[in-house]
C-alpha cells in the first residue's frame, strides 16, 4: 500500500496545480480537487514563523479529499523550516516544498523567496534539515534566476546543490525574476521564458523529477512539454478556466475520466454546504468557481449572480443554484435554436 501511495505521488507530478498567494486556499483546492483526482495540489505559501507561532488549525486546515497535497514553505533558516516540515508531515501533507521563486517586496524583506537564488549554498543546506526531518519528500520550486544572474549556472548551481543534500525534485519556473524594478506582477509575464533551458536541465540530469512551470496556458502545451520533462504545473490558467482541469485526468494520465462543469459544481455542493454549517461565507468559496464555464453561453449570468448574490448576508446553495440554472437555460435556449435552424434548413431543401 505505502508503494502504491508513492507511486501516485511520484505519477502526480506530471500534473500539478501552482501555490498561489490569495488564491489556492484550501477551498479552491477541494475545487479543483472534483475536477482532477490525479493533480498534485499546492497550498498558498505559508512562511516558517506562520507555522510555528501562528494559528495552526487554520492555516494548515485541508479536506482529506484534496490528497495528494503538497505543503509550501517560505524561509531561510534551516532548523526553522525543519521544524516547520516536521509539523506539515505530522499534518499529513503529502509533501514539503521550499518556495525559491516568489519574487514580492515582502517576500525579499524576510529572505526567502527568490532572492534566495543568490544563495544555493543556503537553499541546499535548507533542504538537507527538511530532509533530515521529515520521511515525505522534499521539494524546491525555483526560478531560473533572478536579476542580472547568468540563467544556466544560477540554475544549475542551485539544483546540483540540492541535488547533493537529496533532493529529487524540482519545479523550475522557466523565468528569472527582476527583483528590483518589476513588480510581482510585472515578474509573471515581462521576463522572457526560456523553456529549452529547463528541458536541457533534465536532459542533463536524467535522474532527477524535472517540473516545468511558467505561462502554460493549455492541456495542448503541457503535452508538448512532458516529451521534455516529468511534469508541469500550471498556475492562473488552472484557476480562471477550470474547466480544462475537468479533462486533465483522462489527457494526462489516460484515465477514463472526464469532469464537466456542471459534474463538479455538483460534487462541490456537499462541501460548501459543510462549509456553510460551519460559519464560512459563501462567497469565499464561490470565488474560486467563477471560471467555470468560461466560454460557455450563460458564464456571464453564472459569474454576475455568484459576485452580486454570493456576498450578501445568509447567502447560500440557493446562489449556486441559480447561477448555475441561469447557464442551464442559456445553452437550452441556443440548443432549441439550433434544432430549428436545422429543421428550417432541411424544410428548404
Amino acid at each position: 500500500m505505502e508503494f502504491t501511495r508513492k507511486v501516485q505521488k511520484y505519477q502526480a507530478h506530471r500534473f500539478a496545480i501552482a501555490p498561489m498567494m490569495d488564491w489556492t486556499d484550501r477551498h479552491c483546492r477541494v475545487l479543483h480537487r472534483t475536477l482532477s483526482s490525479r493533480a498534485l495540489l499546492y497550498t498558498e505559501m505559508l512562511t516558517t514563523g506562520a507555522v510555528l507561532h501562528g494559528d495552526r488549525e487554520r492555516l494548515l486546515a485541508y479536506d482529506p479529499v484534496e490528497h495528494p497535497v503538497a505543503l509550501q514553505l517560505g524561509g531561510s533558516e534551516p532548523a526553522e523550516l525543519a521544524a516547520a516540515a516536521r509539523i506539515g508531515e505530522a499534518e499529513g501533507y503529502d509533501e514539503i516544498n521550499l518556495n525559491v521563486g516568489c519574487p514580492s517586496d515582502r517576500v525579499q524583506s524576510g529572505r526567502f523567496g527568490a532572492c534566495l537564488m543568490r544563495e544555493p549554498e543556503l537553499v541546499a543546506e535548507c533542504m538537507a534539515a527538511m530532509g533530515a526531518a521529515v520521511k515525505v519528500p522534499v521539494t524546491v520550486k525555483c526560478r531560473i534566476g533572478v536579476d542580472d544572474q547568468d540563467p544556466e549556472e544560477s540554475l544549475f548551481t542551485l539544483v546540483d546543490l540540492c541535488a547533493e543534500a537529496g533532493v529529487t525534485s524540482f519545479v523550475v519556473h522557466a523565468r528569472k525574476a527582476w527583483l528590483k524594478g518589476l513588480s510581482p506582477k510585472e515578474n509573471r509575464d515581462v521576463p522572457p521564458l526560456d523553456y529549452p533551458l529547463v528541458w536541457r536541465l533534465k536532459a542533463e540530469r536524467p535522474d532527477l523529477t524535472i517540473v516545468i512551470n511558467g505561462g502554460i496556458g493549455s492541456l495542448d502545451e503541457a503535452e508538448d512539454h512532458l516529451r521534455h520533462v516529468d511534469g508541469v504545473m500550471l498556475g492562473r490558467a488552472a484557476y480562471h478556466t477550470p474547466d480544462l482541469l475537468g479533462q486533465a485526468d483522462a489527457r494526462i494520465f489516460g484515465e477514463d475520466r472526464r469532469v464537466s462543469p456542471f459534474e463538479a459544481v455538483e460534487a462541490f455542493r456537499p462541501y460548501v454546504a459543510g462549509q456553510l454549517a460551519r460559519g464560512t461565507h459563501l462567497a469565499a468559496m464561490t470565488r474560486h468557481m467563477l471560471g467555470l464555464f468560461h466560454g460557455v453561453p450563460g458564464a456571464r449570468a453564472w459569474r454576475r449572480i455568484l459576485t452580486v448574490d454570493g456576498v450578501k448576508a445568509g447567502a447560500g446553495l440557493e446562489v449556486i443554484d441559480r447561477a448555475l440554472a441561469a447557464v442551464s437555460e442559456r445553452a437550452s435556449g441556443l440548443q432549441e435554436q439550433r434544432l430549428a435552424g436545422g429543421l428550417e434548413t432541411g424544410e428548404a431543401a
